[in-house]
């Protein structure tokens, strides 16, 4: 838990309750309700970036994962589970 007033670092795991540092980019759509141009970004740490994957993976959502760092610029947030 982060105290009030706690710094989280620049980026940080898109898990419920993670503040780790993010270093995976993960880039899907639900096919179901988006088009193909509409993606949504969740940022993971190495700890959770299997259980991001595998819950999108298990919807069959299309997803690709990329190292955060080989981005141009921050990724906004998206909704994490």
């Amino acid at each position: 838990m982060i105290e009030l007033g706690g710094e989280l670092p620049r980026e940080s795991c898109s898990r419920a309750e993670c503040r780790s540092e993010a270093i995976w980019r993960i880039d899907w759509r639900n096919p179901r309700i988006h088009s193909a141009e509409r993606r949504k970004t969740w940022l993971a740490c190495d700890e959770h970036i299997g259980f991001l994957r595998d819950f999108l993976s298990a919807r069959e959502f299309p997803l690709d994962v990329t190292p955060l760092d080989s981005t141009a610029s921050a990724p906004s947030r998206g909704d994490g589970p």
